[in-house]
């Protein structure tokens, strides 16, 4: 039988209408950076794509810079020379973070170890925002605010209106990890009201390699990491990847023209899984259940099972599921975001992350909770014959 693979959050199946873009900028032999007409026609791609990345954000085309994903995005924000529309010119001096952040972000950037600053979150996995208040009071400022739109574990979305006031209150930078929400919710930079935004491809169904940089708009100034050329508008040296950018341009498109529907084709395969879930392991959890969070998400703790043995178990059945974060994956110890949502260790252990996409259909999601379903019997008669 095919496969079934429902961990879209690690990486999303390469789109048909990617691959054909894909391919047809291979077939360019064309330069972008060059002045002749085979370099102004790779040059004619990645201004397409960029249009087309840009209306997914709500952004001008001029203010998405392409990168090589959304590590090196993170990279590049995260820097003491990075100045919002805020801080009237000043450079940001402290970064705070949420707890449930990607380990790209809590990883601090560029920012000295010292001057990294953690805010704890609720046990829905939101971000405190009295924390957050006292921390931008506390610390040497300006501080620059890094919190992502949708967890890539939970799929709990942070209440970004909130934090927003808080970081326009106190005059700080502003940078929203958006690499799991594009897509999945509508994204407009204007309404978010962040100096900056940050995405990847290969999370849209684009091809893995290509993220991009989207500013709020032209005052904010980025301290560049790759340096050299003039590419991006002198923003980020290198040749672009002309191939994959046109893969996440026409994949962006594609979303852009159906997310509502598609929203809610996720929202009912989704609930029709986690209810049969519940048939199957009465004493499970959803984390994040009270919280708004991505359709495609579910996040389930089953007390009694080891979470990376059924994996496994699901693995040799055909099914492609994970136990978190793929950036995780091969670690001891138990999830970070789950343990920042006050988590026990080995609940945080039973852990199954199922996450939808644009291939997934209501076939997938039974055959998953049917082999699910066979994994625990087969767990309940290997202990009842040890009784």
């Amino acid at each position: 039988m095919m496969r079934v693979y429902l961990d879209h959050n690690a990486t999303s199946p390469l789109r048909p209408e990617a691959r054909e873009a894909v391919l047809a900028a291979l077939a360019l032999p064309g330069n972008a950076s060059a002045v002749h007409g085979e370099g102004r026609a790779a040059r004619r791609v990645i201004e397409i794509a960029r249009e087309q990345v840009g209306r997914l954000a709500g952004a001008e085309a001029k203010l998405v810079t392409f990168t090589s994903g959304g590590s090196e995005a993170a990279a590049t924000l995260l820097s003491p020379g990075f100045k919002g529309r805020r801080a009237n010119g000043a450079p940001a001096r402290s970064l705070i973070v949420s707890a449930i952040e990607h380990s790209c972000v809590l990883a601090g950037g560029r920012f000295a170890p010292g001057d990294i600053h953690v805010c704890p979150v609720d046990a829905q996995g939101r971000i405190d925002l009295s924390a957050l208040a006292g921390l931008l009071e506390t610390v040497p400022g300006p501080a620059l605010v890094a919190v992502m739109l949708a967890n890539n574990e939970t799929g709990v979305l942070q209440p970004l209106d909130a934090v927003g006031a808080l970081v326009e209150a106190h005059g700080a930078g502003f940078v929203v990890d958006a690499v799991q929400a594009l897509g999945k919710v509508p994204v407009d930079i204007s309404a978010i009201g962040a100096d900056a935004i940050f995405v990847s491809g290969h999370k849209i169904g684009a091809p893995q390699g290509v993220g991009a940089i989207i500013r709020g708009d032209e005052t904010v100034e980025i301290d560049r990491l790759v340096l050299g050329g003039g590419q991006e508008a002198r923003f980020r040296a290198g040749t672009e990847n002309l191939a994959g950018i046109a893969g996440f341009g026409a994949a962006a498109a594609v979303v852009l023209d159906g997310i509502s529907q598609e929203i809610a084709r996720i929202t009912a395969l989704r609930d029709w899984m986690e209810a049969d879930i519940a048939t199957i392991c009465r004493a499970s959890q959803v984390i994040g259940l009270q919280a708004n969070r991505l359709a495609n998400t579910s996040l389930t703790v089953h007390p009694g099972l080891d979470g990376e043995t059924t994996v496994i178990a699901l693995d040799l059945a055909g099914i492609a599921v994970s136990t978190g974060s793929a950036c995780a994956s091969g670690k001891v110890a138990p999830s970070h975001v789950l343990a920042a949502m006050g988590i026990a260790a080995d609940r945080a252990k039973s852990a199954i992350r199922v996450s939808l996409g644009w291939s997934t259909t209501q076939a997938d999601v039974e055959r998953f909770t049917a082999a699910l379903a066979a994994h625990v019997q087969k767990l309940s008669d290997r202990a009842s014959r040890a009784a």
